[in-house]
């Protein structure tokens, strides 16, 4: 890559001014650009110029320069964010420098879901994931200044389902459920090193894989909690309405509910709709 742009959130947890010029001696990009504010990375990547767009942050960075993203034009994920969902699920370490060195060695050509026009590079979510997103992000940490930690999510999921879920939304094609888990990889998200998968035959090459509850029971937690930690996904299992390679899915809510994308907060939404952008981007892998 002879001319290449860097973006970086400066705010993420795993970024310092060390190891940002540690990371510039590796890539010898043409300019490093810094994110001040939400949004930002959307439009720093609109007008980035150059052969590649890397991106040093956590998944919110990521997601918002995708949504920027305008030619195709290669895209390097270095991580720099707390749990880096997408740099794991493409096999980078999650060191920032070592990914940095390795990373461009090959590329990979990989699909991105798009829900209500956002793309999401690999999972979105209508139910207990998108409130927690909602409770963990939005408020506690606009609170508290800080990233809560996986413990603390955990708890929180591990609470709200324990509550139970009824059916509140209308999946076309698929019928009532209670809350939908929308999966462009295997790996919907991380538990500290544990990776969960709720579709585990959704793939970046692939359409949309969906898994969604029916309704949420200690007797489903009973059966589901096994196969998540032996990474069998939702599907197929009693009480669980699944969906594999699909280009579009729509859905209604009962009331408006907590939507989220790539763990980004994207406000409470009665209708959406799920598409998938085959073979949309190309990664720079290692």
């Amino acid at each position: 890559m002879s001319r290449t742009t860097l973006i970086v959130n400066p705010y993420a947890s795993g970024v310092t001014e060390e190891r940002v010029r540690a990371v510039e001696e590796r890539l010898r990009p043409a300019q490093t650009l810094l994110t001040e504010r939400r949004g930002h990375a959307t439009e720093l990547a609109r007008s980035a110029a150059g052969d590649a767009l890397y991106v040093f942050g956590g998944d919110g960075v990521l997601n918002e320069a995708l949504n920027g993203l305008e030619r195709d034009v290669p895209l390097g994920v270095i991580p720099g964010g707390h749990t880096n969902v997408l740099a794991r699920a493409l096999g980078l370490p999650r060191d920032p420098v070592q990914a940095a060195a390795r990373i461009g060695h090959s590329q990979r050509r990989i699909s991105v879901g798009r829900v209500n026009g956002r793309r999401f590079a690999f999972a979105s979510g209508i139910g207990v994931d998108a409130e927690a997103v909602r409770q963990m992000e939005t408020v506690q940490r606009a609170r508290e200044g800080r990233r809560p930690n996986d413990l603390q999510y955990a708890r929180t999921v591990i609470a709200r389902l324990l509550k139970g879920y009824e059916p509140m939304l209308e999946i076309d094609g698929l019928g009532r459920a209670a809350i939908l888990f929308v999966s462009n990889d295997a790996i919907y998200t991380y538990a500290g090193a544990l990776p969960l998968r709720f579709s585990a035959d959704a793939r970046f090459e692939l359409g949309l894989d969906a898994a969604a509850p029916v309704r949420v029971t200690k007797g489903l937690l009973a059966r589901v909690v096994p196969r998540l930690i032996a990474g069998s996904g939702l599907a197929p299992i009693r009480g669980v309405l699944s969906a594999h390679d699909l280009d579009r899915l729509e859905v209604t809510c009962d009331r408006p509910l907590p939507l989220q994308a790539d763990g980004e907060d994207l406000g409470d939404v009665t209708e959406s709709v799920f598409e998938a952008e085959r073979s949309a981007i190309t990664v720079l892998t290692g």
